[in-house]
C-alpha cells in the first residue's frame, strides 16, 4: 500500500519502514516548516505522471465536454453518435505508481458526453477487454438500454459490441458507469463517465463550465482507497491550479463516482456557491461553502470570486483531501 511520510519524517530523513518516503519514493508532505510559515498547507506528490503516456491530462479533461457526432434523422430530431470502447490500460496514477486500470476510450473518467434534452444518442460500445462490460446510463431509457441483465440489454462479452440508443431525458447532470459484477470493482477500476443533458432552451451563460468527477484508487486491491482525486490523477489541481478572473461566473459539473466509501464532498475556500442537486431544476436549493454526494449522486455548482488571490478547492474528509482530493483555483484581479 502507498503510504504518505510526515513532514518530519521526510524533515529527519526517515519513515516507516518500507513506505514511498523510506525508500526514496515520490511520496510525502509538504514540510510547513514553522506555523505560519506560508508553506502548502496539504500533502503533495514530488514530480508529474506522465500525461502523454496516460493518454490525458486533467486540466484539458476540465473543459472536454463530447458533443458526439452530430447527424439530423428525418423527423428533424438531432441524433449524437458515439463510441466507447472498454479496454485494460495501466495508468500512472502518482509518480512511479502504475494502476491497472480499465478504461473507456483509454481515459479516467471516460469521455464527458453533453447533449441536449429531447436528442436521440446512439452509443456503440466496444468490448476490447478480457472481461465482460457494460454501460449503464443514469437518466429515462428502455430496459433493453440498461446494461444490466444479459446480452439483451447491454452486456458485451469480450471482442463483443453493443449499440445503446435512446431519447435524452430529462435534462440534468447524470453519469455512466460499468454494471457488470462485482459492480464495485468494475466502477473502481475506472468504467464511469459524466453525462451531461443539457435543458432544450440552454442554461444562462458562464464564463466557464468545468466538470469534476470525483474518485479513488485502491492500488494495493484491499478494498480501501490509497488515493482519491477529481478527474483521473491525484493531487492534479494542487500542482496546476485553474485560472480564473474576479467577477467570472463559474459553473462545476460535480459528479461523485467513489467505490469502497460510502460519501464524498467538495469545500469551497473563502466563497459560497449555489447548489442544484442532479441539475434537473434551474432554482438552486442551497447557497454553500460545503456539499455532501452519496455514491453516484452529483449536483451543478455556481459561483464567482470577489477577490484576487489563491483559494483551495477539495473534499471537506480530511484523509481524502490529503490523499489526493485537492485543488487551488488561482483568481486574478
Amino acid at each position: 500500500m502507498a503510504v504518505l511520510g510526515t513532514s518530519q519524517d521526510l524533515a529527519e530523513g526517515s519513515a516507516t519502514p518500507g513506505s514511498p518516503a523510506a525508500t526514496g519514493g515520490a511520496y510525502g508532505r509538504s514540510h510547513p516548516g514553522a506555523h505560519g510559515s506560508g508553506m502548502h498547507p496539504m500533502p503533495t506528490v514530488v514530480g508529474e505522471v506522465d500525461h502523454e503516456k496516460n493518454g490525458f491530462h486533467p486540466t484539458k479533461m476540465l473543459t472536454d465536454f463530447d458533443g458526439g457526432v452530430v447527424s439530423t434523422l428525418p423527423s428533424g430530431r438531432t441524433l449524437r453518435e458515439y463510441t466507447l470502447v472498454a479496454q485494460n490500460k495501466a495508468i500512472e496514477v502518482v509518480p512511479g505508481v502504475e494502476f491497472p486500470a480499465w478504461t473507456y476510450n483509454g481515459r479516467i473518467p471516460g469521455p464527458s458526453i453533453r447533449v441536449r434534452e429531447g436528442d436521440r444518442v446512439r452509443i456503440t460500445h466496444l468490448n476490447a477487454s478480457d472481461h465482460p462490460h457494460s454501460l449503464h446510463f443514469h437518466g429515462i431509457h428502455p430496459g433493453s438500454m440498461d446494461g444490466v441483465f444479459d446480452m439483451r440489454s447491454g452486456v458485451v462479452a469480450p471482442g463483443g459490441r453493443y449499440t445503446y440508443e435512446f431519447d435524452a431525458e430529462p435534462f440534468g447532470l447524470h453519469m455512466y458507469h460499468c454494471h457488470t459484477a462485482p459492480l464495485a470493482k468494475h466502477i473502481a477500476k475506472g468504467l464511469y463517465g459524466a453525462f451531461i443533458i443539457d435543458p432544450k432552451d440552454g442554461r444562462p451563460t458562464a464564463d466557464h463550465e468545468l466538470i469534476m468527477v470525483m474518485s479513488g484508487y485502491d492500488v494495493d486491491f484491499d478494498g480501501a482507497n490509497d488515493f482519491y482525486m477529481v478527474n483521473g490523477i491525484p493531487f492534479h489541481y494542487d500542482k496546476h491550479p485553474i485560472r480564473l478572473e474576479v467577477g467570472e461566473l463559474v459553473r462545476v459539473y460535480l459528479v461523485n463516482a467513489l467505490e469502497y466509501d460510502p460519501i464524498n464532498s467538495f469545500h469551497l475556500h473563502a466563497n459560497f456557491f449555489h447548489y442544484y442537486p442532479t441539475g434537473t431544476s434551474l432554482t438552486p436549493v442551497e447557497f454553500t461553502d460545503t456539499i455532501a454526494q452519496m455514491q453516484g449522486q452529483r449536483g451543478i455548482l455556481e459561483f464567482r470570486f470577489k477577490h484576487p488571490g489563491r483559494y483551495m478547492f477539495h473534499a471537506h474528509k480530511t484523509e481524502f483531501a490529503e490523499l489526493g482530493w485537492t485543488g487551488i483555483f488561482q483568481v486574478e484581479g
